[in-house]
């Protein structure tokens, strides 16, 4: 075998489409647009939703609602939860750190604590945002309250 005797693989390569180059091509006369209207002829765009002149589906639905673009979302946590997830975790102190840690919040959730439930054991809290029940309720328990930004 020599250089100039290699060839490709039988099916590995494929003719090229040549589009508008005569009939010899095999893709000649209306080179593959069909025939007549808009998207036979050059420069034709059709916009995203275009649905033949139906009302489109944006137009049908109605709007409702409004999305405030400044909430903050944060991953909530109950006394009671608490309680149980120390017993579970051995938390002493509830940080954002911890949570990650132990795969209960992603990287940059937002922690409130809620109080829903009772806390006995003196935990040390360390989140971006506590309920005042919940706050009144850690204290009382001797346990403190950090607000972390």
């Amino acid at each position: 075998m020599k250089l100039h005797e290699l060839k490709p693989a039988k099916g590995a390569t494929h003719k090229v489409k040549r589009i508008g180059r005569g009939d010899g091509s095999g893709h000649g006369g209306t080179s593959t647009k069909g025939t007549k209207g808009a998207q036979s002829r050059a420069g034709f765009k059709n916009k995203m939703a275009h649905e033949g002149g139906q009302m489109p589906i944006q137009r049908r639905i109605p709007k409702r609602g409004f999305k405030n673009p400044h909430r903050v979302e944060y991953k909530v946590f109950n006394l009671g939860q608490i309680e149980q997830l120390a017993e579970k975790y051995n938390f002493t102190e509830v940080s954002l750190e911890n949570l990650y840690i132990n795969g209960l919040v992603s990287q940059n959730d937002r922690v409130k604590i809620l109080g829903n439930g009772e806390i006995k054991g003196k935990f040390t809290f360390k989140v971006n945002a506590v309920s005042d029940k919940a706050k009144s309720a850690i204290e009382a328990a001797g346990g403190s309250v950090e607000i972390v930004k």
